[in-house]
């Protein structure tokens, strides 16, 4: 039988806490009630009972792999992680893009357990750490008064090959606020490969968002094929979009958050450096462009821990596409 991939995870964590039944949540992913059942029972938190996709393919992953041979923790490995710890590499990262380099390298609980008695110690190494041992908190479902964007074309529309996530150029769109409303941040990422295009926003105004993703996309629009959105009224010229760049625009159901997984996280990641209750207004374009380039150059475990950039620039080429960076 076929494993839960993480995207369906993150599904049912997602429908979950939004209180849907195990059967929709099952039609959702396309697996049977049982399965789902399952899922939920064997790797929801054995304390508080929560079901988080990250901690679920983790249990996951320790019941269905052999533990590889053990390394020990030299000064060489240790150098190897301290520099891209400093990078804001994960321990998995660490671990995994090491394997691909043929690098000796130790294990990410182990690269875990490292961190966290650097921290006992006052070092100051779990800093560069995603969530730095703050609890997680999913969003909730907050009650949609936005309307409906005129001339929007609903996701079930959108071709059924986006969903395969086969192919390059089928992007997500989505805006970060900056503290009290001000400012904000425009992403747009590709679902396969995660490479990720950030720009700074005054704020939500509808125009400058489209003048700005035509910017950005443009360049590139000779291999890309679909944006989806949600159903934020910064999104109301996507027509503009549409009519300038050739791509066609999607947009995903009212509190369908997991109709754009990908962007999710991507922003997930983007809040690492510009945390909630940044103000935006103190932020330049250099500072983004900068985070920008970090999250692109990281290596990702979907992708083989290959980077983004990597990913990306190899497929590409393997097709004769050029790429405009």
């Amino acid at each position: 039988m076929k494993h839960l991939t993480t995207e369906q995870r993150y599904t049912i964590s997602v429908m979950k806490q939004q209180g849907y039944t195990q059967k929709k949540i099952a039609d959702a992913i396309g697996k049977s009630k049982s399965t789902v059942s399952r899922e939920l029972h064997r790797n929801s938190d054995g304390r508080s009972g929560e079901y988080r996709h990250d901690l679920a393919q983790r249990k996951c992953e320790q019941r269905h792999h052999a533990k590889p041979k053990k390394l020990r923790f030299t000064e060489q490995v240790r150098a190897y992680v301290d520099t891209w710890l400093l990078e804001d590499y994960s321990p998995e990262q660490i671990a995994g893009r090491a394997k691909l380099d043929k690098v000796d390298c130790v294990s990410h609980e182990r690269i875990y357990q490292y961190v966290w008695k650097d921290k006992k110690a006052k070092g100051c190494l779990f800093i560069h750490l995603r969530r730095k041992g703050r609890k997680y908190r999913k969003r909730g479902a907050a009650k949609d008064s936005r309307g409906i964007i005129k001339d929007r074309i609903d996701i079930s529309q959108r071709p059924a090959i986006v969903n395969e996530k086969t192919r390059l150029g089928d992007l997500e769109i989505d805006t970060i606020i900056g503290k009290n409303h001000k400012g904000a941040i425009l992403t747009i990422n590709d679902r396969v490969s995660s490479y990720i295009w950030m720009a700074k926003l005054n704020g939500k105004n509808a125009e400058e968002l489209a003048m700005k993703a035509v910017e950005i996309l443009s360049p590139q629009a000779h291999w890309l094929h679909t944006i989806t959105g949600d159903n934020g009224k910064e999104f109301a010229e996507h027509k503009k979009i549409k009519s300038e760049t050739g791509i066609d625009f999607f947009f995903a159901k009212p509190y369908h958050s997991w109709e754009r997984g990908a962007n999710e996280n991507a922003n997930g990641l983007i809040r690492q450096y510009f945390p909630k209750k940044t103000s935006f207004d103190s932020i330049n374009d250099k500072e983004i462009q900068y985070v920008q380039h970090k999250l692109n150059n990281r290596p990702r475990k979907k992708l083989g821990f290959l980077s983004p950039i990597e990913f990306l620039s190899l497929n590409l080429s393997n097709q004769k596409v050029a790429f405009i960076t």
